[in-house]
């Protein structure tokens, strides 16, 4: 059966968009911070209150512009259709 999503949660959607992204800037933050701590000389070196405040930049970022990206899709739904996917009842 082929349905349509016809409209996304902006707050909902937005608030585990935001997490992940927070979370997974820490797989990248936590190693390039001991790579510049490691081979930056000392008077180049980013402030660490820089990579502290990172993972709350890619929230806050996150969740704005999904926020945006769902009430855009929200208001497009009416005149081009949603995102289809095909879906199958399991067999009992």
């Amino acid at each position: 059966m082929v349905q349509q999503i016809e409209r996304f949660s902006p707050h909902q959607n937005a608030k585990v968009f935001a997490v992940l992204m927070a979370i997974s800037s820490l797989v990248l933050l936590i190693p390039f911070m001991g790579l510049v701590a490691l081979t930056a000389p000392a008077n180049t070196r980013p402030p660490i209150w820089l990579f502290a405040i990172a993972p709350l930049f890619y929230l806050v970022i996150g969740y704005i512009m999904v926020v945006i990206a769902c009430w855009f899709y929200n208001v497009m739904f009416r005149f081009i259709g949603g995102i289809e996917f095909t879906s199958r009842d399991k067999a009992a």
